[in-house]
Parts: C-alpha cells; structure tokens; sequence
C-alpha cells in the first residue's frame, strides 16, 4: 500500500487532497452529502493505489536487434517481445525502453490490456550519426489504473548492444604485393601413394588432437607421435591509423579524424575480403583482431576508437617493426612532419608494399595555411623516396575515387644522403 501511495499521479494526489477537503468541510459544515463525496473522491485513489500495488503480474521481455552492427547514418530495428505469463490479464501499461541520446528519443508505447498468456510486439527503429558501442535498455513498464491516479514502474534488467561502425566504402581492386607467411608445423606436402608412412611425425605434445596419432610412427619411436599440421599460407599485412589529436583537424563527422577512420575501415575490410590476414596498429601500438570474422572484428574496434593524446607515432613504428613478416603496409596518416615521415617510410625495404594514405588536413582549413601545405609536399617527398605509394585524400573526397593511385609507385627517387630528389 506504501508503495502504491507513493506510485500516485497528479491527478491521484488531487483527488485525495479535493476528498480530505470536502471531508473537512462537511463535517465543519454539518453537510452529509458533502460528506459522502467526500468519502468516494478520498477513496478512489486509495482503492486505485491498493489494487495497482497488489497486482502481481509477471511479465517476461525479450529484445531484438537487426542488424546488431549498423553503419554511421545507417538504421537499426528494435524489436521488443513482451509476454504475460501469468493468468491474469493486466490493466494499462505504459512502455518506455531506454535508448542513449545519440539514438534519437526514447520510445513510448501504451498498451491498453494483454491477456493471460497473451504477447505482444513492439518495433521502433534508432539511428546515428555517430560511431560508438551503445547499450539499449533496460525496459522499463508503468502500470496504471484505468482512471490514470497511479502509474507504478517496473524495470526489468535485460540490455542488449548496438554497435555503429564506420562508413565502409567500397573499393576499386588495386593490385598490391604481399608476403606469403604462415603458421604451422610444415609446408603443404603431397602424400606418396605407398600410404601415409611418408608424413613426417613428431613428439605429442600437450593439447593435440588424439585423431592425428600417427600409431606406426608411435610403435618405431616408443612415444606418442602425432602428425605434422600442414601449413596455412596467408598473405599479411599491417593497417596502421593515425590517431592523435593533434595531427587532425575539424569536428564532428566530417572532420579528418572521422574520415581517416573511415577510410581505415574501408581499406581493412577491402584486403579482408581479399583473403589479406590484417593486423591494425595505432600510434599506440598493435590493437587486438580476432582470428575470425576480421572484418568484423576490425569494424568493431574502430566503432569505438578515440582520438589519443600522444604526439609521436614512435610507438606505431616500432610495433610494426616488432611484428615482422607484412608484406603490406598501409597508413592512414594525419599532419605529420617530415622526420616523423623518415622514421615510418624506413620500415619500407625489399619485399614489402608500403601505401600511404594521407590526410591533406590543410583543406580541413580551407586550404589556407599555406605552411601545412608545404609540409604536406615534403612528407610526400619522402615518402615517395623511400618507395611507398602515396595516395592524397583532401577534405570532401571520397577514399573509394583515389585508392587507384595505390597502384602507382612513387614519382620520387632516393638520393644518396636518404631523402627524395
């Protein structure tokens, strides 16, 4: 009952206090039939208060999101399954789901009766400009009384993620090298025909699958032997991004920093699917990519990247030189100087293709700072001399309309005392 009294709307309360005065005044009065409105005007929120908070309904809910990642300005369905369990029908209730503000509003429904057993659909949709990982719900339910005197909220507990990922362009193919490298035990080998005494074994060790015994080889040697795994040839590559808030300028969607994301999801997700086995490298070090699902993974980690404070991308360069074995690298690359330039395009030597992608970020300025633009012309020179490619993206240009100029080697030579002539 206390809480069904604290669960009074407005208008309960007003009905109590106009019951209390007319009681009041009656018995002031002398007046009976003031009296008897006074008492039904005083009751009926109370009754109203009583049953609300006596009502044991039980309400299952269940959430539905489709697609679970949608991309920058892209739409998602939210499907809300609610169900009555109980066999009793409900009253009123008012439906509210909790959704952060980048989604848009939060979402009202009013549902007027549910039946014992009974379920019901919701569907509404959420979109955003924004990337990020956001939590929807969880679900809160208001039950009222038919005369709206007290609303009683309910939450459940259940929420369920909707991850916005960049704005992936789709890209033109682009011939690039690579290193073919892998991981196993041997190289892919042909069985002779006599049988499999010609696969080479080894020790057992602890965690191999027992269905790769190799018994004859067990017999000869008088330990578990086990056959060799053969060897997955992957071509790899290292995708590094530029994030330091310094190098990039402008704000919001448009600005450098959210276009170089972009345009690293593109490009990621254009050499996934190309069968390159990735790895993403910010000016923080070497970020974390699951094995499976790459473009997934890789979308998913830039849905919720950020801008960072460092000043130097040392710490970049030397997690891509510590993971060895790319036969690409690509670089987003925001406002950088010309040693920070030298120190990157070293990592570059025979056997590799290194491709820059950079961020003109002078033209984020309207193309005015005619010292950035002097300095976007050295870092190219030596780029290009050191034999990266070099693909230019302006403001207002899309990553899809120049990555065809990775194709092209540069135009600088090196000249003996390592810089571009």
């Amino acid at each position: 009952m206390r809480a069904g009294l604290r669960a009074l709307t407005s208008r309960g309360r007003s009905f109590l206090a106009s019951g209390i005065a007319s009681l009041l005044m009656a018995v002031f009065l002398g007046e009976n039939d003031l009296f008897r409105i006074g008492v039904l005007v005083t009751a009926l929120p109370l009754l109203a208060a009583m049953v609300v908070a006596r009502t044991r309904y039980r309400l299952s809910c269940a959430r539905r999101l489709d697609p679970p990642r949608a991309e920058v300005g892209g739409e998602a369905t939210v499907t809300l399954r609610l169900e009555n369990v109980t066999r009793l029908p409900t009253g009123l209730l008012l439906i509210e789901d909790t959704v952060p503000y980048a989604l848009g509003v939060r979402p009202r429904f009013v549902l007027d009766r549910v039946e014992s057993r009974g379920v019901r659909e919701i569907d509404y949709r959420v979109r955003s400009d924004l990337r990020g990982r956001y939590t929807i719900g969880p679900l809160s339910v208001r039950i009222a009384d038919p005369f709206g005197l007290v609303e009683l909220t309910r939450s459940f507990t259940i929420s369920d993620t909707l991850v916005v990922t960049p704005h992936v362009a789709a890209l033109p193919h682009v011939r690039l090298s690579g290193e073919w490298t892998g991981g196993g035990d041997s190289r892919t080998r042909s069985v002779a025909a006599a049988g499999d005494d010609d696969v080479a074994p080894r020790e057992y060790r602890q965690g191999d699958d027992l269905r790769r015994v190799h018994w004859r080889s067990t017999a000869r040697h008088g330990e578990l032997m086990v056959r060799r795994e053969e060897q997955q040839w992957q071509s790899r590559g290292a995708l590094l991004l530029d994030t330091r808030r310094y190098a990039h300028r402008g704000e919001g969607p448009r600005s450098s920093f959210e276009i170089g994301v972009s345009a690293a999801a593109s490009i990621g997700v254009h050499l996934a699917r190309e069968g390159l086995g990735l790895r993403l490298v910010t000016d923080q070090g070497a970020e974390h990519l699951t094995d499976t699902g790459l473009s997934w993974s890789l979308l998913d980690t830039l849905a919720v990247i950020r801008h960072s404070p460092v000043r130097s991308l040392e710490m970049g360069v030397s997690a891509l030189r510590q993971g060895g074995g790319d036969g690409l690298i690509v670089a987003v690359l925001g406002d950088l100087d010309p040693e920070e330039a030298r120190e990157l395009a070293r990592l570059r030597h025979s056997g590799i293709t290194a491709v820059a992608v950079l961020l003109d970020v002078s033209t984020w300025d309207g193309g005015g700072d005619r010292a950035a633009a002097e300095n976007h012309q050295a870092v190219q020179g030596v780029l290009a001399g050191y034999g990266w490619r070099i693909v230019r993206l302006p403001a207002g240009t899309s990553i899809a309309s120049v990555w065809g100029e990775a194709a092209n080697r540069g135009r600088y030579a090196l000249n003996p005392a390592g810089g571009a002539a």
